[in-house]
């Protein structure tokens, strides 16, 4: 079986991936110094959220000059099955259910990511069983060894971090049993414990090798890179209507309806940036919501604090304050 390098949190390696691995070894830091496990009472409620019942992440979509590339990272590493494909853009998902829209671009020579402006952290995986999580870890270790940047133990979660070839940050993670999440005062703790990637694998994969594709995955939570901590909370807490379920230093976490997050912001690399410049990487990303009453909710919110939005049927898009694109949906 290969071996999954595991990574101290204060080394980075000399490759194009340096500055992420970098950064998400100080993301771990960051989250475990904003947790406060002596203060966290067990039992506490998780805040309440304006955004009802039956939220869940939809797909994100990403532009690359390399879509062969990312679409084998995505479907021979992570384990996600394509949907469709053609030579502009690839769709990829679990069954019918879309996670990842990989749109071409139109030069071969358009302009990388940016990390010291905002834009996308990682997309986060979620698996429902350890078992895929471990498969989909070896896989994609595999596949790419050097992609690989790291993992913990987040006390709500146990996470594996990587960056696909262009860059885009990845984590694959499953949850931990819900009933021993820790909330005070509506914020959940998270921490940062060592957690071994190959130990992880053995348990939960033995020597079996790993199916050729995933099974139980779904867009977990999104993590952004922004560029001031109170205007994100202002948009996405008081107008998109998520609540702040944890907060760290350079960072905070939102939640619907008691989950630990679905989506983050931190300015660990892109504090004080402005507008996003056209690149590579993130264009979008999609919130599924119940109905369309929850739309009509979303655009007074949004009508309250002045943020611009368009709406179709079933559909409402705007932009967080750095330009990133949202679009909420209602599922179908």
């Amino acid at each position: 079986m290969v071996k999954v390098l595991a990574r101290s949190p204060h080394r980075t390696r000399r490759t194009p991936w340096a500055f992420t691995a970098m950064l998400a070894a100080f993301a771990f830091i960051l989250v475990a110094c904003g947790a406060n496990p002596a203060t966290t009472a067990a039992g506490s409620d998780p805040a309440t959220s304006a955004l009802g019942p039956g939220l869940s992440m939809g797909p994100v979509e990403l532009v690359t000059s390399d879509l062969d590339g990312l679409q084998r990272f995505y479907t021979e590493g992570v384990g996600l099955s394509i949907i469709s494909s053609d030579e502009d853009d690839a769709i990829l998902g679990i069954e019918d259910t879309e996670l990842l829209h990989l749109i071409a671009a139109d030069s071969p020579d358009a302009t990388p990511d940016d990390y010291t402006q905002a834009g996308l952290y990682h997309s986060a995986f979620l698996f429902d069983q350890e078992e895929e999580l471990a498969a989909a870890v070896l896989r994609t270790a595999t596949l790419t060894p050097a992609s690989f940047q790291g993992s913990s133990d987040h006390k709500v979660s146990k996470a594996f971090y990587f960056a696909d070839p262009d860059g885009n940050g990845v984590e694959l993670y499953v949850d931990t049993p819900e009933s021993t999440w820790e909330w005070n005062e509506g914020l959940v703790t998270m921490g940062s414990a060592a957690l071994d990637p190959n130990a992880f694998i053995t348990e939960h994969l033995g020597n079996r090798a790993p199916a050729t594709q995933a099974s139980g995955v779904s867009m977990g939570h999104v993590h952004l890179r922004g560029g001031e901590l109170t205007e994100a909370e202002q948009f996405y807490e008081d107008g998109l209507g998520f609540a702040v379920s944890a907060r760290s230093q350079g960072a905070i976490f939102l939640a619907a309806n008691g989950y630990h997050h679905h989506l983050a912001v931190n300015t660990w690399s892109s504090s004080g940036a402005g507008q996003r410049p056209e690149t590579l990487g993130l264009q979008t990303v999609t919130v599924l919501v119940s109905s369309a009453t929850e739309l009509e909710s979303l655009a007074a919110r949004l009508s309250a604090i002045n943020v611009p939005f368009t709406s179709g049927t079933g559909t409402l898009t705007t932009s967080d304050p750095w330009g990133t694109q949202i679009r909420v949906r209602v599922t179908a």
